[in-house]
């Protein structure tokens, strides 16, 4: 199976199940996503697909291998990036240098031999690392913040950043948590026509978890709905605000006031 498969994930607490027997699929270049309420237990199955939590119970399977008990830095030289629901950049360091580090990170073949002596490989990575930064730069329509700190820059830009970074370990699966947190509506569409050209033109496969729902209905080819730990539904867009379990748990009872600007999209 070519992409990512989390199956029968089981996260236990003590006497507290987070998430009970989910199964998720992100096929290689797809574009899924992953809602449900407060307190669903999205962020805890993310843990597990990224290696922060073991599952009690089930596997991670990515391009067929068995990944359940792999450390997330192991996962993310495989091709599995993460961004996280608090920016997490080096606010310090300019946002080239950002990039920078992640490619290095992924991409050096360095040794502390090299790195000491100062060997001609050494200066040969550099400039891989130094390019990859680059086009990422041009990529994201971020030349004019090239030398600036991370720390100055409005969250819009810095969520753009954090994707770059991500991407510049050339990741086969990115998991984005709540990635327009922090954003106003206009940033939030930009950002969502980012993620998908780089889902189609690179054909990075993405699972997004994420409240705001027009991001979610623009740019997901899937969904899936958890509850309470539980996938209650699987499917397109259209799917699942027609699903009446749907409807109850997350958008509201049919009738309600509150789901039909999303139902009706």
């Amino acid at each position: 199976m070519s992409g990512l498969l989390a199956e029968s994930i089981t996260i236990r607490f003590g006497g507290l199940t987070a998430v009970d027997d989910a199964t998720i699929e992100v096929p290689e270049g797809g574009f899924i996503g992953l809602i449900g309420p407060n307190g669903a237990g999205k962020t805890t199955l993310f843990n597990a697909i990224n290696g922060f939590l073991e599952p009690t119970y089930g596997r991670v399977l990515f391009n067929d291998r068995d990944i359940t008990h792999m450390r997330p830095n192991e996962r993310a030289r495989l091709g599995i990036g993460r961004t996280f629901q608090k920016l997490e950049l080096f606010g310090r360091v300019s946002v080239f240098d950002n990039l920078l580090i992640a490619a290095e990170s992924a991409e050096s073949r360095l040794d502390i031999v090299s790195d000491l002596l100062s060997l001609p490989r050494r200066h040969q990575e550099e400039a891989r690392c130094s390019r990859i930064a680059e086009e990422m730069l041009d990529m994201l329509d971020l030349g004019w913040a090239r030398d600036r700190r991370a720390a100055d820059l409005p969250v819009g830009h810095a969520r753009i950043v954090e994707l770059g970074r991500a991407l510049c370990i050339k990741p086969k699966v990115l998991l984005l948590d709540e990635p327009s947190s922090g954003l106003d509506s206009d940033e939030t569409a930009a950002f969502g026509q980012l993620l998908r050209r780089v889902n189609e033109e690179i054909g990075v496969g993405i699972l997004l978890v994420e409240h705001d729902m027009d991001l979610v209905m623009e740019v997901c080819k899937q969904l899936y709905v958890l509850d309470f730990g539980r996938i209650i539904a699987g499917g397109s867009a259209a799917e699942i605000v027609k699903d009446p379990v749907v409807r109850s748990a997350y958008l509201g009872e049919e009738g309600d006031e509150t789901a039909p600007a999303f139902a009706e999209r």
